[in-house]
């Protein structure tokens, strides 16, 4: 089963592109990034794709010392004349296995500029420690995730639901079809093998062996994301229990009431985060540009994928009879989707999201997401409740420089003037849930055609 991608416009750019360098297309494992190229290799007349996990893939690499050598090599034994290179695209995937073939990739760019070479890998960061010399301005990236809700959409070929998402603003007529799609979404996440099997067998209680099965990958990548025995067993413990905090802040020291100390803690939350399994999210206090995260401060973790903790935190049966998930798991499930929705859209950076805090002794604010808009930070809040709940965001309105906020809920598009219990002034844009992957464009329009 193919699935349409959101990446796959900008390898179609990339493609297109009269001076574009090696691509590496970055993500974790599992993610779809083997079948999107392949797909994509289908706009050649000519394609070879290698894989270094397997040996005769990886020999290339360890006999030659050139790239020379290596491509008129890979064109013999693939039989496709030489003549044909400006045609042909070089797929170079599990990269990681080989530092040198990374290394490489500057002189494919350096001397073959006419051959299009894509490169793939879930563990380059720790691949890329090994590399004597990082091509550094001789290759583009490209990052993939699970599938957002734009992405299910179209994998469940429910056409006419994208047709009314694309809308802005969305008809209220959409509105109950539309959230009821995206419960179910985000009941089982957007990992594409996940996807692939409910579509094919409609039934939630076939998934449980798949999910068991990617994590269990990832449990079993722990031996390379760890350099000794003792950052092996940290990583292993915030494995198995760090989907018990998300949407909290949590502290380093004694993560999970373990005995190990922030350092080791660290050490493996970032090695985790590099893998792109549970990325690190830091807190901002800004409230004009540029965002700053506050390292300094506790941050939230953020899995790959929704549906993973569902199914980890036992939760998904119980999804099914909701009518507001943001009450699952003491509200912190939809958060985290919104989230993983916003990060979705960084295919041309890894760039995360950032939260909102104010620290007082006598009472503090947290704000759920703050998103930059040109010269403003607009504060996101992710509820279910009325204007009672939203005390963190008049906190943040009171300080902006500007009347623009935003809620997720899971009621209907609507924006409203309002005040904050201080007097001041703002305008609310409330969005249904289902509408995170249109935040920006949301935004813009809010902004362009609203004003106090």
């Amino acid at each position: 089963m193919i699935f349409k991608r959101k990446a796959e416009k900008y390898l179609y750019e990339w493609k297109d592109s009269p001076d574009h360098k090696p691509l590496i297309l970055r993500g974790a494992r599992q993610v779809g990034k083997t079948t999107l190229v392949r797909q994509f290799a289908q706009s050649y007349k000519h394609s070879i794709l290698l894989n270094l996990e397997k040996l005769p893939d990886l020999t290339y690499f360890q006999v030659y010392d050139d790239v020379k050598t290596i491509i008129e090599s890979l064109f013999l034994s693939h039989n496709i004349s030489f003549n044909a290179i400006e045609d042909t695209l070089l797929f170079i995937d599990e990269i990681q296995e080989s530092p040198k073939a990374i290394q490489l990739l500057r002189y494919f760019y350096e001397e073959f500029p006419e051959l299009d070479v894509i490169a793939a890998g879930s563990l380059l960061e720790f691949a890329m420690a090994k590399v004597r010399s990082f091509p550094v301005g001789r290759v583009e990236y490209l990052y993939l995730y699970p599938l957002n809700f734009l992405e299910y959409l179209e994998a469940i070929e429910h056409h006419a639901a994208l047709e009314r998402l694309n809308e802005i603003p969305v008809k209220q007529f959409a509105h109950p079809i539309l959230l009821e799609i995206f419960n179910r979404y985000a009941i089982i996440g957007g990992m594409p093998e996940v996807v692939k099997v409910l579509i094919e067998k409609d039934n939630l209680t076939d998934l449980s062996k798949v999910y068991g099965s990617i994590w269990g990958t990832y449990q079993n990548d722990v031996e390379k994301y760890a350099s000794n025995e003792t950052e092996r067993k940290v990583i292993k413990y915030i494995m198995a229990t760090a989907h018990l905090y998300i949407d909290q802040r949590i502290k380093f020291q004694n993560f999970g009431n373990s005995n190990y100390r922030s350092r080791e803690v660290g050490e493996a939350l970032r090695n985790l985060d590099d893998a792109n399994i549970i990325r690190i999210i830091y807190p901002t206090t800004d409230v004009e540009i540029p965002i700053k995260p506050d390292i300094r401060k506790s941050p939230r973790l953020q899995f790959l994928d929704t549906g993973m903790v569902n199914h980890t935190l036992g939760i998904q049966s119980d999804m099914l009879g909701l009518k507001d998930l943001n009450t699952a798991y003491k509200g912190a499930i939809i958060p985290h989707l919104i989230t993983q929705e916003l990060i979705s859209l960084n295919t041309i950076n890894n760039k995360k999201p950032n939260f909102w805090v104010r620290e007082k002794k006598q009472a503090s604010s947290e704000v759920d997401l703050v998103f930059t808009y040109k010269d403003k930070i607009i504060p996101i809040e992710i509820k279910s409740g009325s204007f009672g709940t939203l005390k963190s965001l008049h906190q943040f309105v009171e300080r902006s420089n500007h009347p623009y906020a935003v809620r997720l809920y899971a009621g209907e598009f609507k924006i409203e003037r309002a005040k904050t219990p201080g007097g001041v002034p703002y305008l609310l844009m409330n969005l249904p849930y289902y509408l995170g992957t249109k935040i920006p464009e949301y935004i813009d329009y809010f902004v362009n055609n609203y004003k106090l």
